[in-house]
């Protein structure tokens, strides 16, 4: 097996083993124990803290060992939350005041694959910047390391209840009302950490057990289908959802921060509109911005057209959609992954927020999911890529942009551009000879039609 190792701001992700290897889950905790170090205030009493989690992979408690115990020998406490989602992780920082934390979680890739993902003390992805200086010094041997009567300690805790806590204590949620609906619910965690918060979270809401059919919610690591929550992998689920005759189907990936939706009836319920749903539901409450990255759909805008609201657009990555939601004062956000961000709680996806707003929205409306779909404009995405060999994707996107220079484009983050019907967004790969091209349009064929058009017009332009 060649070895894969992918080091971006996002993460440090790669194959356990062959890749992401024992040093090198050293080297990078460690560097990113320096960064810890080089922010703490030694006039505080104490010593630094970060909260550790980690998904259900197998490999999971080998890789959390060895991240505690590289910060602990560097004088650094840690909070091990153990099997915790990526946003009960996030959460924890928040709650515990920490200096940081630190989930191993490879998120939708195989389960031979494990990363760590780093937060910073407000449990937010480290910015471009942060995350730059630990990628560069993981690269130096220099390392501080403590003496023996100086390292730190370690505590096991459980956030998971406090995480369900914040959610179901938010106003606009109301348990009453989403028991009295008597929901049936089937939910699918491809036998990761989901498989645990989700159905805790449903009962806190108020469900009956007989009515949250549980499919692979046991956290073996050993996923029962690939785990990016896409149709071709939920063809199980939506015939659960259909043999149960259940309201829905919710469906998450092994760190629950992406929610995908399965409608009464069995059918799969496109990703890109968790979001949608979601601040449909929260902008009848809180009129505000709502941002989310280039590649997600127009639908945002069409109902943030009919609610009176206004929408924003950052280049793609959470960390981005983040910082442009401080910018613009967003009251909720989100990726078309699947991600939902709720700033009142904190700035991360979170599938567990996604899961309340959803049920809530569908109590309040009186409808099934179906029906309420029926009120959004139909869409058809269409995700393609195009390999490019030896061509520079640089100079590729660049005549695209001058090209279409008298289009409404976005250059932040590749090439998007926009057209009446219909957009098209190109913007390269950091770990692949390629050009990833997404389209929108009012119907399937249209959309891969663009998509198509665009990829043979890319490498026409060399």
């Amino acid at each position: 097996m060649p070895e894969t190792l992918i080091v971006s701001i996002s993460g440090i992700r790669g194959i356990f083993g062959s890749g992401l290897s024992p040093d090198v889950i050293v080297r990078y905790a460690s560097a990113y124990g320096d960064w810890i170090l080089n922010a703490w205030d030694v006039s505080n009493v104490g010593g630094p803290v970060v909260v550790v989690g980690r998904d259900a992979r197998v490999t999971g408690e080998i890789c959390s060992n060895l991240v505690i115990s590289t910060l602990l020998s560097q004088g650094i406490s840690v909070f091990n939350a153990g099997l915790a989602t990526t946003p009960t992780v996030e959460m924890a920082v928040i709650k515990e005041s920490a200096q940081g934390g630190i989930v191993l979680s490879a998120s939708h890739n195989p389960a031979e694959w494990n990363a760590l993902k780093l937060l910073n003390q407000d449990g937010e992805f480290l910015s471009p910047k942060d995350a730059g200086w630990v990628i560069e010094h993981a690269e130096s041997t220099q390392r501080n390391w403590c003496a023996f009567d100086k390292r730190g300690s370690v505590e096991n805790r459980d956030y998971l209840a406090y995480h369900i806590s914040k959610v179901i204590d938010l106003p606009e949620i109301k348990p009453q009302e989403i028991k009295d609906r008597n929901f049936k619910v089937v939910v699918d965690a491809v036998n990761s950490v989901g498989g645990v918060a989700i159905p805790a979270l449903l009962r806190a809401l108020g469900l009956r057990a007989e009515n949250i059919i549980e499919l692979h919610c046991e956290p073996t690591g050993i996923f029962a289908h690939p785990a990016e929550p896409l149709p071709e992998n939920l063809t199980e689920v939506c015939e659960k959802v259909r043999a149960e005759k259940a309201d829905l189907g919710i469906v998450v990936d092994p760190d629950a921060d992406r929610l995908a939706l399965i409608a009464n009836g069995g059918t799969y319920v496109s990703e890109e509109l968790t979001q949608v749903l979601a601040a449909a539901f929260w902008w009848q409450y809180h009129a505000g911005p709502f941002v989310t990255n280039l590649s997600s759909s127009r639908a945002i805008e069409l109902v943030a057209e009919a609610m009176g609201q206004e929408t924003f657009r950052s280049a793609v990555g959470e960390i981005n959609v983040v910082e442009e939601m401080k910018r613009r004062g967003a009251v909720i956000g989100g990726e078309g992954n699947g991600g939902v961000i709720l700033p009142v709680l904190h700035h991360g996806r979170d599938a567990l927020i996604g899961v309340a707003m959803i049920l809530q929205y569908l109590a309040e409306k009186g409808k099934s999911l179906t029906a309420v779909l029926e009120e959004i404009p139909p869409l058809y995405m269409a995700k393609m890529k195009t390999d490019i060999g030896a061509l520079d994707p640089d100079t590729l996107l660049t005549n695209m942009a001058k090209k279409y220079q008298n289009e409404r484009i976005s250059t932040i983050d590749g090439v998007k551009i926009d057209f009446e019907t219909g957009w098209v967004h190109m913007r390269k790969s950091n770990t692949e000879p390629i050009i990833r091209v997404y389209a929108e349009a009012p119907s399937k064929a249209a959309a891969e039609e663009l998509g198509k058009r665009f990829m043979g017009e890319l490498v026409a332009t060399s």
